[in-house]
């Protein structure tokens, strides 16, 4: 499997794992049309649990033996704030207003194919 085809299975299962758990979802792969240059963005899912809009950034990666990196760390400072810009965008776009209780969730999934299982690890509130 290419990265590509890697990263659409980590959406649909971390889609799975947070229905399980409750939440709401109220879209997926938001890409504002609106926006332009080096800051346009993706939210790959947004979701809504009790009375917080959850943006959430899955990262998934296939478990190879011996890695070094996590999928969480390739959300960098430049990603993280790609990822506000949008959020807040999708807050106006909806006319939801701003104080609205809301965060930014990263889904770390880990894929691994030998044992056909997914390793996921929830960050809360994983941007500020």
């Amino acid at each position: 499997m290419n990265s590509k085809e890697i990263g659409i299975l980590g959406e649909k299962i971390a889609e799975r794992y947070l229905r399980k758990k409750g939440y709401k979802v109220l879209e997926k792969n938001y890409f504002p049309k609106f926006v332009s240059g080096p800051l346009r963005g993706e939210i790959d899912i947004i979701a809504k649990k009790e009375d917080i809009i959850i943006f959430v950034e899955v990262k998934a990666i296939q478990q190879i033996q011996g890695k070094f990196f996590n999928p969480e760390d390739k959300v960098d400072f430049i990603k993280q704030r790609k990822i506000i810009k949008t959020a807040e965008g999708w807050l106006m776009k909806n006319k939801i207003p701003l104080e609205t209780k809301w965060q930014i969730d990263i889904l770390a999934v880990e894929i691994d194919w030998d044992k056909q299982k997914a390793k996921i690890r929830h960050l809360k509130n994983a941007v500020a």
